[in-house]
C-alpha cells in the first residue's frame, strides 16, 4: 500500500481495460490520478468507481491525436496539482482484421499511427518538460509484443514497435536526471477492444503465420496483470530500470 503516495499520475486510455485497471490501482496505492479518454461517459464511471473506493481522480476528456488536447491535458494536471510525476500512456487502437504489409488500409495506418505513435509522443513531449522541472519522473508506455515479434497487423506493429524506439530514446535523452523512462510489451489482453474484434474479417495469411511462432495455449493477460507490472515500472522501486521493454504474455512467444 501507498507506493506512489504523493504522486501525481496520467493515465492515457483510461476508461476501460488496462487503462481502468491501472487507474484503480495506482489511486488505491495514493496516487492523485488523472484519466483521460475521448468519451466522456466511460470515463466518468471509473472516476465514480474511484472516488467511491476513497481515490483521488481527474477526469479529462482528451483527444491525444491532437496535440493541443496533448498539451492542454498535461497543464490541466499541472495546474490542479502542481506537477506530473508519473504518465501512463495506455491509449492506443486496432486496425480492422490484421492487415498485412501487402494489403495495409492506408486510413487505419493515418488512425492508429495518429493515436498509437504521435498520441503517445505528444504527450511525452508535454510531460517530459513539466518533469524537467522538478528533475523527477516514471514515464511507462504500454506497446505490445506485436512490436517485438511482428505479431499483428502491419499498421498496428508497425505503431508499437515506434513505441519501444521511442522509449529507449527518451531514456537516452534524460538519462541521469532521475526522470525514466520504460515499455511494457503485453500479450494478448482480454479488453473490451480485443473482444470486440470481428473474426470474419480477420485476413487468414497472417493468422496462420502468427500462429507459426506462438503457443496459442498459452492464456492471455488480463488487465490487472498489467496494471501490476505498470505499478511498479512507475514507482521508485524499480528507479534503476530505464529504457527496458519488458515483454509480459506467459512465455507465449518464446
Amino acid at each position: 500500500m501507498n507506493r506512489l503516495e504523493g504522486k501525481v499520475a496520467i493515465i492515457t486510455g483510461g476508461n476501460s481495460g488496462v487503462g481502468a485497471a491501472t487507474a484503480k490501482l495506482f489511486a488505491k496505492e495514493g496516487a492523485k490520478v488523472i484519466i483521460t479518454a475521448r468519451r466522456v461517459g466511460p470515463l466518468e464511471e471509473v472516476a465514480a468507481a474511484i472516488k467511491e473506493a476513497g481515490g483521488e481522480v481527474l477526469p479529462v476528456v482528451t483527444d491525444i491525436s491532437k496535440k493541443g488536447d496533448a498539451d492542454k491535458l498535461i497543464a490541466t494536471a499541472v495546474e490542479k496539482y502542481g506537477k506530473v510525476d508519473i504518465l501512463v500512456n495506455n491509449a492506443g487502437v486496432l486496425e480492422e482484421g490484421l492487415k498485412p504489409i501487402d494489403r495495409f488500409n492506408d486510413d487505419d495506418l493515418d488512425r492508429i499511427v495518429d493515436i498509437n505513435q504521435k498520441g503517445t509522443m505528444y504527450c511525452m513531449r508535454a510531460a517530459t518538460a513539466e518533469m524537467a522541472k522538478t528533475g523527477y519522473g516514471s514515464i511507462v508506455n504500454v506497446a505490445s509484443i506485436a512490436g517485438v515479434m511482428g505479431c499483428g497487423g502491419a499498421a498496428y506493429v508497425s505503431s508499437k514497435a515506434a513505441i519501444i524506439g521511442i522509449t529507449r530514446h527518451t531514456a537516452l535523452r534524460f538519462a541521469g536526471t532521475n526522470i525514466r523512462c520504460n515499455a511494457v510489451c503485453p500479450g494478448t489482453i482480454v479488453t473490451p477492444m480485443v473482444a470486440g474484434t470481428n473474426p470474419a474479417t480477420l485476413d487468414p495469411d497472417m493468422m496462420g503465420q502468427m500462429a507459426k511462432h506462438s503457443d496459442l495455449k498459452v492464456q492471455p493477460c488480463m488487465p490487472d496483470d498489467v496494471a501490476n507490472i505498470l505499478l511498479f515500472l512507475a514507482s521508485d522501486e524499480s528507479r534503476a530500470i530505464t529504457g527496458q521493454a519488458l515483454q509480459t504474455d506467459f512465455g507465449g512467444t518464446l
